[in-house]
């Protein structure tokens, strides 16, 4: 076998193994959140936001532009927050079940009651006040909309 073939041959095996695997909700995070098996909305954070906001929600600048969402005067809008989280925005995912893309994998979801949790932990806390909180049956119904 030349070694082009043999190296497409273990790359095709090695995908396949990789695919195969069983995902363990230790291993959750923005890769594969559709694991993670909690509706704690610090858990939530920590587990997949956060490796792109940064610990306390300061964001970041550097290879990309993720941005901090402490003290944050957009987020005033649980709507807003919803239909990022549900159908992405700019740079940021979609982790909307109905929205979300896999790159090479199944794709990175939250379920709509995980993005309420997530929602209401991130506008009570890092400086945000905002007491008025959202349902899952809201996300449910914001998503129903959004086109």
């Amino acid at each position: 076998m030349k070694f082009p073939a043999r190296s497409a041959l273990v790359a095709i095996v090695i995908t396949l193994a990789i695919a195969y695997l069983p995902a363990r909700s230790n291993d959750a995070g923005i890769m594969n959140a559709a694991v993670l098996d909690t509706t704690d909305g610090q858990k939530i954070f920590e587990e997949v936001c956060q490796g792109c906001h940064m610990n306390g929600a300061r964001g970041a600048e550097g290879a990309g532009h993720y941005p901090a969402l402490a003290n944050d005067p957009t987020l005033a809008s649980r709507e807003y927050m919803a239909l990022t989280i549900l159908k992405g925005r700019r740079n940021m995912p979609a982790f909307g079940e109905k929205h979300a893309i896999g790159f090479g994998g199944p794709p990175a979801t939250l379920s709509e009651e995980q993005i309420a949790a997530v929602i209401n932990y991130v506008r009570s806390h890092f400086g945000n006040n905002y007491t008025d909180k959202i349902t899952a049956a809201d996300v449910h119904a914001l998503d129903q909309d959004a086109h």
